[in-house]
Formats: C-alpha cells, sequence, structure tokens
C-alpha cells in the first residue's frame, strides 16, 4: 500500500462537559454538525467537568431558583436566561423543558459515563443522560434512577448499581477535573482537538469543521 492510500488516523477529538450544562448539549449538536461538514474521520472522547459540585442530590427548587441562588441574580433575570438558551436549543432541534428539570449533583452521572466508557458505550451514554436532563425530565443524580436508564440502554442494571455505590469510577471523575484545571478550562463544553487545539463553548458547526479541517491539511503536510 502506498503512502497515500494509507486510511488516515482519525482525529482525537477530547469534550469536557457536564450533563447539566445547557450549553454542551447545545455544543453537541454543533460539533457533530460541523464534524459531518468535515467528513473526515474523528474519534471523540467524553470528560467530566462539574459544573456545580456543591448541589445536592435532591435539590428542593427549580434550576432557575437555584441558578438565582447561586450567581445572585434576580428570578425574572434567570428565567429570561434560560428562556433564551431554550431557544437556542431549538434552533439545533432540542426540546428543552425547563420545568421539567430535576436540578442535581452530577458526580454519578460522570460516574456512570466512565462504566459506558469501560463498555465501549460512553457517546450512546452521553447522548441519553444530556436528553434525560434537559428533555426527560428525568433525575440524573440518584443511583436508582440512572440504573433505570443504563438498564433501558441493555447495561446489566445490577452492575450499574454495584459499580456506582462502590464508587469504581470516581477516580476516574476526579481525574478528569484535574486536567480541565491542568489546561486552564474555566468552563464547558471545551473541545481539544488533536491534543493541541482548544476551542471553547458552543461554537458554529463551520467553526468545528474548519479546525478539524485545519488538523488535517497539517497532519498530511507533516507526513
Amino acid at each position: 500500500m502506498s503512502e497515500s492510500n494509507k486510511p488516515k488516523a482519525p482525529i482525537k477529538v477530547d469534550i469536557w462537559s457536564d450533563v447539566q450544562c445547557p450549553w454542551c448539549y447545545i455544543g453537541k449538536r454543533k460539533f457533530e454538525s460541523g464534524a459531518q461538514q468535515f467528513g473526515g474521520d474523528v474519534e471523540v472522547e467524553y470528560h467530566s467537568y462539574e459544573l456545580a459540585p456543591d448541589t445536592p442530590v435532591d435539590f428542593a427548587g427549580s434550576p432557575a431558583e437555584y441558578l438565582s441562588e447561586r450567581k445572585g441574580m434576580p428570578l425574572a433575570q434567570v428565567e429570561q436566561m434560560l428562556t433564551q438558551v431554550t431557544n437556542v436549543a431549538a434552533s439545533v432541534g432540542l426540546d428543552y423543558d425547563y420545568d421539567s428539570v430535576h436540578q442535581t449533583n452530577t458526580v454519578k452521572a460522570h460516574e456512570l459515563l466512565h462504566y459506558a466508557k469501560a463498555h465501549g458505550r460512553q457517546l450512546e451514554m452521553k447522548e441519553r443522560l444530556l436528553k434525560a436532563y434537559f428533555v426527560n425530565g428525568e433525575h440524573v443524580g440518584r443511583i436508582q434512577d440512572l440504573a433505570d436508564i443504563a438498564a433501558e440502554l441493555g447495561f446489566d442494571r445490577a452492575d450499574v448499581v454495584r459499580s456506582l455505590e462502590e464508587n469504581e469510577y470516581l477516580a476516574a471523575v476526579k481525574a478528569d477535573v484535574a486536567q480541565a484545571t491542568a489546561y486552564g478550562i474555566q468552563g464547558v463544553p471545551f473541545f481539544v482537538i488533536d491534543g493541541k487545539y482548544g476551542v471553547s463553548g458552543a461554537q458554529d458547526a463551520a467553526t468545528f469543521a474548519q479546525v478539524l479541517q485545519q488538523v488535517r491539511d497539517e497532519k498530511a503536510a507533516a507526513e
């Protein structure tokens, strides 16, 4: 096989994201669209980032009330922000339902994502958990609820419960968070492309396509 006919290695994209981050779901859709425009082989791995690690599992209140308390903003202003992000989500085909969202701690959801990654199904789980939180109004902070979601996807429910109760992947979650700190990541979504280019936020699809193409061109020039 000649050099020119060799299959090109996929471009690795590491994404720091939180299950309860509205821009992370929007950014996921925009990135997927950009990767489709790019047309090359892309390998995606998600990494844990906790926007609000001090959130109780069963927060007694709405997301708007939580954000109002946390950020010290008037409730009406927060509700206006959530309406705006809901409209942006709709523009990429996502039907956010903030009236049904359960504000919660996401560490167990992140542990489940690492469990799914160990079974080769992280991307499927990531999509399902984002949909659970923002669209379906499901609880993504409690072990039993997470086990139900995993079982729906065909995972062994009892083994998922065991893993989450034993904190099997908690160290992996903490390692992701530590890596984010080392990279200087202060907000999500954050995309690290080919280990050297950082893209912050839910950028337009064309931006992602452009960066992916740039990486492929640089790789080709270096060969």
